[in-house]
């Protein structure tokens, strides 16, 4: 029996057959016969030595993964020649048709995740990634220039050129730029290097081997550490503060301030009433604890309100008012963080 349905990507194929195989469906296809040119001799032929079965992933039809059995013909000539037919959904010695391949370049960029586009398409995320790897050579272009201000940051992928990876980012429309295979310094520096040469700012965490990577790539660039990690360290040293004072309690209050730290975290104008007992608990314990706590307060003030703010020259006054509040608290922690 044969079916009249148009699946794209099949145009002009007979469908023999249609079944349910587990939660897919699989089509039974061939081609209509007709003559072939045959490769060696060049004269035409249309006498059948063979068929093959070919198994084929396609693309979803209703959103059901879809397989194709390709009754493939061998056709041969007169001179001995065999050879199998031309077919128009799928190349020589493929899995996947045209159409599929076509998709899976599409997916592998657009997709937010490699797994995403895999699972879409019913295949593995190393062939989505290899898919990927394959359309990024080639649209590769000679003589990128990076623009004047870029962001990096590393990020977990997980991929076989290792744990992290570096992407590159233009800072002012937030586009990504590029993704380097590891974040070793050696690899940032001589990409920069190449294609930084009108780079002005960068925007970056204060890892040391970044920035020793784009000092050495780019001379003297301004190095703007972002904001996400700029708080991070005014939040590890309040932490490092935090566990070094609670050493010296009994287990009771050690214990207790452990399992109550995100006290010290929140924004005091956030916290309910039992959160603000447990703050004035603990900081009046400890003068240390209390006036690190009140270094992060002064910090989380001055960072929303230059959040609000275009004035650079402004922002910085109170950064440097806050800069100078914290030499005078003399806590190593936050000294540190500050310096960094």
């Amino acid at each position: 029996m044969n079916f009249n349905t148009n699946i794209p990507g099949l145009k002009d194929v007979e469908i023999t057959k249609v079944e349910e195989v587990g939660d897919r469906i699989a089509l039974y296809v061939q081609l209509p016969k007709c003559t072939h040119q045959c490769p060696v001799c060049k004269k035409e032929t249309s006498k059948v030595h063979d068929y093959r079965i070919q198994k084929i992933n396609h693309l979803k039809w209703f959103e059901r993964l879809t397989i194709l059995f390709y009754k493939r013909r061998r056709y041969v000539c007169k001179c001995g020649k065999r050879f199998s037919e031309k077919s128009p959904f799928v190349d020589k010695y493929q899995r996947y048709s045209k159409e599929w391949n076509q998709v899976v370049n599409i997916r592998a960029i657009k997709a937010k995740t490699f797994k995403e586009a895999a699972e879409v398409l019913g295949t593995s995320t190393t062939t989505v990634i290899r898919r990927f790897k394959k359309v990024a050579n080639k649209q590769l272009v000679e003589g990128v220039r990076l623009p004047k201000v870029i962001a990096i940051d590393e990020y977990k992928g997980d991929t076989d050129a290792g744990t992290y990876q570096l992407i590159i980012a233009n800072a002012e429309t937030r586009e990504p730029i590029d993704i380097l295979p590891n974040r070793k310094k050696e690899t940032i520096k001589n990409y920069l290097s190449q294609y930084g040469a009108d780079v002005e700012i960068v925007v970056m965490d204060m890892n040391p081997s970044f920035k020793a990577a784009v000092h050495q790539a780019l001379g003297r660039p301004v190095i703007v550490a972002d904001r996400f990690h700029f708080s991070r360290y005014i939040y590890w040293a309040m932490d490092e503060v935090r566990r070094q004072v609670q050493k010296e309690w009994d287990k009771y209050n050690r214990t207790k301030c452990k399992r109550m730290r995100h006290v010290f975290y929140k924004r005091a104008s956030k916290l309910s009433p039992k959160q603000q007992w447990y703050l004035q608990r603990y900081t009046e314990m400890s003068e240390t604890l209390k006036v690190a706590h009140e270094l992060k307060e002064i910090y989380c003030e001055w960072f929303d309100w230059a959040k609000t703010k275009n004035d650079v020259v402004e922002v910085k006054k109170r950064l440097l008012a806050f800069y100078r509040k914290v030499e005078e608290a003399k806590l190593p922690a936050f000294l540190k963080a500050i310096q960094t």
